[in-house]
């Protein structure tokens, strides 16, 4: 997200300075690469790029192939093949072994949805959205239809082809609802197109209960994410904006009323770190009435978490076991942390771990790619 935010802030600046631009988005994948589907990479008219379509292999003729489209004025679909060693254009012995299809759209600041105003409506909504892009790897050198709607509450964009938009929408909303992207091929006697219809989840937030000396690297990593954050504490001797970034927003707060000030949903992890066990357990008891809290964490050793049950128990409050899922107490991946950097990149990989619902453990130890091949072939569909 905070690279989709880079490339639009840049386009902005590029307007600003009244130079052309094109989009590089990454539209499918075969086989491994270091970049997936829905990575971009903005170019200005002078070969400054934002973002990035790969590990930097794909970049240098990338800037060419993007220069090329704004030139011609056109959409552009390029296919780099990885797997060749004898590709001089990629590099040889690369080890990616994979087929990455990548799109090249000139943005035209006039047309008020373009692929960076409909990118910029997408990151910008709080629910989730769908992006849809069109491409056909049947004509390469034909015309590229290219980012062409926004799908969320309303469709914002256009599809010329009728029949083509209403089944394309059709399964927007189906992507919206499974949380995954897909692949589609669209066929008729006509017609025929590839589409990427891209997932958009929500912005991730987190909200850390506490403004202690030691929040503040954690809060810091967490906005380098791009995450909404909170920070909470009932200090105002603590709770002061001047300590965090600015995008944090910073609340004095009792832990009874935290919930007043932040807008929550599935999305939203909750860490205790306020070193006050009687805070830290009056939060938690308002946490358990929200079921769509995916995460919460709880710093201190087990001791501390079992206190806390045997007290929540005397109130006659005791935890469900979908409850006891969601919180992790100690929080944190076991990574050997100690200081108060290494412990927020353990708990900031223990969030992220959950929310993408995997284990968390070391990538040497899965026998499967690291990227999963599910949900990437084109699925074709009739018209």
């Amino acid at each position: 997200m905070r690279e989709i935010k880079a490339i639009i802030d840049s386009y902005q600046q590029i307007i600003e300075a009244g130079k052309k631009s094109v989009l590089a988005t990454v539209v499918h994948v075969e086989g491994s690469s270091y970049r997936r589907p829905s990575a971009r990479m903005l170019v200005d008219e002078n070969g400054i790029t934002t973002g990035a379509i790969s590990g930097g292999c794909l970049e240098g003729d990338a800037l060419r192939k993007a220069l090329y489209a704004l030139v011609q004025k056109k959409n552009t679909l390029i296919t780099y093949d990885t797997s060749d060693e004898e590709d001089a254009i990629v590099g040889a012995q690369l080890g990616c072994n994979g087929i990455i299809q990548v799109l090249f759209e000139p943005i035209d600041e006039q047309d008020e949805n373009n692929p960076i105003s409909l990118l910029k409506q997408a990151v910008g909504k709080k629910k989730a959205c769908v992006l849809v892009s069109l491409f056909d790897l049947k004509n390469k050198k034909g015309e590229q239809l290219g980012t062409s709607l926004l799908v969320a509450d309303a469709v914002t964009g256009a599809i010329e082809n009728q029949t083509l938009s209403e089944r394309v929408i059709e399964d927007a909303n189906e992507v919206i609802n499974a949380r995954m992207c897909l692949f589609r091929e669209y066929v008729d006697g006509k017609t025929h197109q590839n589409v990427f219809i891209e997932y958009f989840a929500p912005p991730v937030s987190l909200v850390i209960v506490g403004a202690g000396n030691d929040v503040q690297g954690l809060a810091k990593m967490a906005e380098t994410l791009g995450w909404n954050m909170y920070v909470v504490d009932g200090r105002p001797t603590h709770a002061k904006q001047e300590r965090f970034a600015p995008s944090c927003q910073v609340i004095v707060s009792t832990p009874e009323a935290i919930l007043d000030n932040i807008p929550i949903d599935d999305r939203t992890a909750f860490v205790l770190l306020t070193h006050n066990y009687n805070y830290d357990l009056a939060v938690l008891k308002c946490l358990l009435d929200y079921d769509m809290i995916p995460y919460i964490g709880i710093l201190g050793p087990k001791k501390k978490f079992r206190r806390m049950l045997a007290d929540l128990n005397e109130e006659g409050i005791k935890i469900s076991k979908e409850d006891m899922e969601k919180i992790f107490a100690p929080v944190g991946l076991e990574i050997g942390a100690e200081t108060p950097e290494e412990i927020a990149i353990s708990i900031l990989s223990e969030i992220k771990a959950v929310l993408s619902e995997v284990q968390g453990g070391s990538l040497r130890n899965k026998e499967k790619p690291i990227h999963s091949d599910d949900n990437t072939q084109f699925d074709t569909v009739q018209l």
